[in-house]
């Protein structure tokens, strides 16, 4: 697969146009091969430079620092990683977003902002008997939606680390006026998807963290959350006779039941990590280190 996202700067521009092919099920949620290029407005390469300048967190400071659910995932991975990122700033090579599951989260959201404006449920949730529930309604939803900008966010105690996580949809049961957190997912797997297979995939356990992550941060932000949250499953068929311009999803709403006692001692961890001047062991399942060290040793033997 062959993919092309452009980017443009504002001051002192230079337009960058970055390259990247994969191979792999696009729409699945494993490991891909990956080769990532930018080049300039004339479509000539750039050089990488491999370190960032900005959004650096100096051991110590004071001052206020983002860290993302998608950072906090990235220091339960590997704590190497994380801290050569966030701490020392080295780039991590990195891949566009997935365009067409970005499409199905963007006409989910339609679809979800049509039942919040009325208050009523969903299509889908009377199949899966879940007509007590409807969308969340709240001025800042859409904020809380924006993990680029905004997001729902929460202050680590006492802490200069701010928490943020940009949530798919909030629903509301009316029963308990308990929030419910939601993440679309889509796929394209041959299998049906089921509640059991679906949470149990090696695959998905960076999902679970989603969601826990998620619930943590909406229970910091002062609400009350019910413990059950809901995947959205969009499952792309690929067993159609033909293509005809168009692709057939199932839909799968699959409850899930979030943990978030273990978060705070995790993130009590990251944040004496950051403020550590020691970089800490790789991961042994980390495939980002593995590689820089089988790297490393070919280098040296060719010397």
């Amino acid at each position: 697969m062959f993919q092309n996202e452009y980017r443009q700067k504002n001051k002192n521009s230079s337009h960058i146009a970055d390259f990247s092919i994969a191979s792999s099920d696009f729409l699945s949620s494993k490991n891909t091969t990956k080769s990532h290029f930018f080049s300039n407005s004339k479509f000539e390469l750039t050089k990488a430079k491999g370190l960032r300048s900005r959004n650096i967190y100096k051991p110590g400071s004071k001052t206020d620092f983002k860290i993302s659910r998608e950072k906090f995932t990235d220091f339960l991975t590997c704590q190497k990683c994380f801290y050569m990122d966030r701490v020392k700033g080295v780039v991590s090579p990195s891949l566009p977003g997935w365009s067409l599951n970005a499409a199905t989260d963007e006409l989910l959201k339609k679809e979800f902002d049509l039942c919040r404006l009325s208050r009523t449920p969903h299509r889908l949730f009377e199949k899966f008997d879940l007509n007590h529930i409807i969308p969340f309604d709240h001025p800042d939803i859409k904020k809380w939606q924006d993990s680029l900008r905004a997001g729902l966010m929460s202050r680590h105690d006492n802490t200069n680390i701010i928490l943020t996580g940009g949530v798919d949809d909030i629903w509301l049961n009316t029963i308990t006026d308990e929030l419910i957190v939601v993440d679309y997912k889509s796929q394209s797997n041959r299998r049906p998807v089921e509640p059991w297979s679906y949470l149990s995939s090696v695959y998905h356990t960076a999902y679970k963290i989603q969601l826990d992550f998620y619930a943590y941060l909406l229970k910091e932000m002062g609400f009350e959350v019910a413990t059950t949250g809901y995947f959205l499953v969009c499952n792309g068929d690929k067993e159609a006779d033909s293509f005809n311009g168009k692709l057939e999803f199932s839909e799968t709403i699959i409850p899930y039941e979030t943990e978030t006692d273990w978060i705070k001692p995790e993130i009590d961890k990251m944040y004496q990590l950051m403020n550590s001047c020691n970089v800490p062991s790789s991961n042994p399942s980390c495939e980002n280190c593995a590689y820089v060290a089988r790297r490393a040793e070919m280098e040296n033997l060719n010397r």
